[in-house]
C-alpha cells in the first residue's frame, strides 16, 4: 500500500502544530501557536539565502542582520518548545521581524539600495492581527509606520552600498514577492482553520437548537417564545429501566443509552422532526415545531411504530428492551430562556399529557390522548384503552394504536 505525501505546506503545519502544544489550550491559543510557529521557522530559509546573498555581494553587515535571526530563532522555538509561554516568544519574535529589516536598510544605504527590504517589517503587524488582540496590533502598525518616517529622514544622509543595478532590481522582486506569497499562505491558513472551527461551532449548536432558533440566536441573543396550535409530542421510556441500570456498570449504561438514542436520532431525521431531549431513559420528539405542519400527528405516530419495530427486531448493548410510548397533540409554547447551557424546550398541557401517556402506559404499547386519535384515526388502527386516572387530569381517555390501517403512500422503514 503507498502512502500518500503530503505537501510541504502540510508538513509545516503538522511539525508545527506539535511545537509549544499543551493539552490545555484552547481551539484558538492552539491556532495562534502553530501560526506563530510557522511564521517564525518557516522564514528560515529566506533569511539564510538572504544573509548568504548579501556576504557574497560585499556587504557583510547587511548580512550579519538576517544571520542573527536565522540564529535567534531556532534557540527561541526550543525555549517555547519547553516553556510554552506563546506570549514572550510571540513579541522576542514579531520585535525582530520589525526591526531587523529596518537595520538591513539602514545599512544598506536607503529604500532603494536595500529594494525595500524593509516590506518585510510588515510581517509584524500582519503577524500580530493573526496572534494577538487587536489593540496590541495597532502598537506595531504604529511602529511599523514611525520605521517607514525615520527611514525617509535618514535617506539624504545614508551612504548606499555599491551593489549593482540588476541586483537592487532582482532583489525587489525577491522581496516583495516573497512578502506577499508568506501573507496570502499565513491567511489561507488562517481562514481555512477559523472556517474549520466555525463549521464544527455549526455543527455543535445545530445539534443543540433547532437551525431557526440558531439563526435567530446569533442574530440577536434574546428570549424566543413562541406559540403553536398543532403540534404533536412523544415520550418513549425504557421498561424497568432503574432495576436494569443498577445491575450495569456505569459505562455500560451509558453505552446502551447510546446505542438507542443515535437509532431514534436517525428515525426522527429521516422524519424531519425535531429531537426536544433526552432525560435519563427518557427521549422527548416533537413535530410540528418550530416549522410548522398539517400532518404533525400522523408523523409522529410513524414514527413511534419505527421505532417499535426497530426495539423488536435488534438488541442493545446485548439485551432485548421495552418501551413504553405516549402521544399527546394540542397546543404548546415553545422557546428558549436563560442565558447559559439554554435548550429549545417545549411547556404547557399538551406537554404534560403526552408524559402521563408515556408514564401510565404498558410495555411494547403505542398510548395516545384523544386529541391525537382523533387526528390519525383515519389512517391507524387504534384500539381504546378506555380510560385512566391521570395526575392532573383525573380521567382520561387513551387509545393504542396497533398499526396502519392500509399502506399507500406509507414511507419505507429505515433501519438504524
Amino acid at each position: 500500500m503507498t502512502v500518500a505525501r503530503r505537501h510541504p505546506a502540510q508538513e509545516l503545519a503538522a511539525w508545527a502544530e506539535r511545537i509549544g502544544a499543551a493539552a490545555t489550550d484552547t481551539d484558538e491559543t492552539a491556532l495562534q501557536k502553530r501560526l506563530a510557529v510557522a511564521l517564525c521557522a518557516g522564514t528560515l530559509p529566506l533569511t539564510v539565502l538572504w544573509s548568504a546573498v548579501y556576504l557574497a555581494m560585499h556587504v557583510p553587515v547587511a548580512a550579519a542582520i538576517p544571520a542573527f535571526y536565522s540564529l535567534f530563532t531556532p534557540v527561541n522555538t526550543v525555549i517555547f518548545a519547553w516553556r510554552r509561554d506563546l506570549g514572550l516568544y510571540r513579541f522576542t519574535q514579531l520585535l525582530l521581524i520589525l526591526i531587523l529589516p529596518w537595520l538591513v536598510t539602514i545599512a544598506l544605504g536607503g529604500f532603494r539600495q536595500s529594494s525595500v527590504v524593509i516590506i518585510w517589517a510588515a510581517l509584524c503587524p500582519l503577524g500580530s492581527l493573526l496572534l494577538e488582540e487587536p489593540r496590541r496590533t495597532l502598537l506595531w502598525i504604529v511602529g511599523f509606520v514611525a520605521l517607514l518616517l525615520v527611514t525617509a529622514l535618514l535617506q539624504p544622509h545614508l551612504t548606499p552600498a555599491n551593489l549593482p543595478d540588476t541586483f537592487v532590481t532582482w532583489f525587489f522582486v525577491f522581496n516583495i514577492g516573497s512578502v506577499i506569497a508568506i501573507t496570502f499562505g499565513l491567511l489561507h491558513y488562517f481562514v481555512g482553520r477559523r472556517n474549520f472551527f466555525q463549521e464544527r461551532s455549526e455543527m455543535l449548536l445545530l445539534n443543540i437548537l433547532p437551525k431557526e432558533i440558531a439563526e435567530t440566536l446569533k442574530a440577536e441573543p434574546r428570549v424566543i417564545a413562541a406559540n403553536y396550535d398543532g403540534v404533536s409530542i412523544l415520550f418513549a421510556d425504557i421498561v424497568d429501566f432503574t432495576s436494569m441500570a443498577a445491575a450495569m456498570t456505569a459505562l455500560k449504561l451509558v453505552d446502551l443509552l447510546n446505542d438507542v438514542f443515535q437509532c431514534f436520532d436517525e428515525l426522527v431525521d429521516r422524519y424531519d422532526l425535531e429531537k426536544i431531549k433526552t432525560i435519563g431513559d427518557c427521549y422527548m420528539v416533537a413535530s410540528g415545531v418550530p416549522r410548522p405542519r398539517g400532518d404533525h400527528a400522523q408523523t409522529l405516530v410513524n414514527l413511534a411504530l419505527d421505532m417499535q419495530a426497530e426495539i423488536g427486531k435488534r438488541t442493545f448493548g446485548g439485551r432485548k428492551l421495552a418501551f413504553r410510548i405516549g402521544i399527546n397533540s394540542g397546543p404548546v409554547v415553545a422557546g428558549v430562556i436563560g442565558r447559559k447551557k439554554f435548550i429549545y424546550d417545549l411547556w404547557g398541557n399538551t406537554v404534560n399529557m403526552a408524559s402521563r401517556m408515556e408514564s401510565h402506559g404498558q410495555s411494547g404499547v403505542i398510548q395516545v390522548t384523544r386529541s391525537t386519535f382523533e387526528l390519525v384515526g383515519d389512517e391507524f388502527d387504534c384500539v381504546s384503552q378506555g380510560t385512566i386516572e391521570v395526575k392532573g387530569a383525573r380521567q382520561l381517555e387513551a387509545w393504542r394504536v396497533v398499526g396502519h390501517k392500509h399502506t399507500d403512500g406509507w414511507v419505507p422503514r429505515i433501519p438504524c
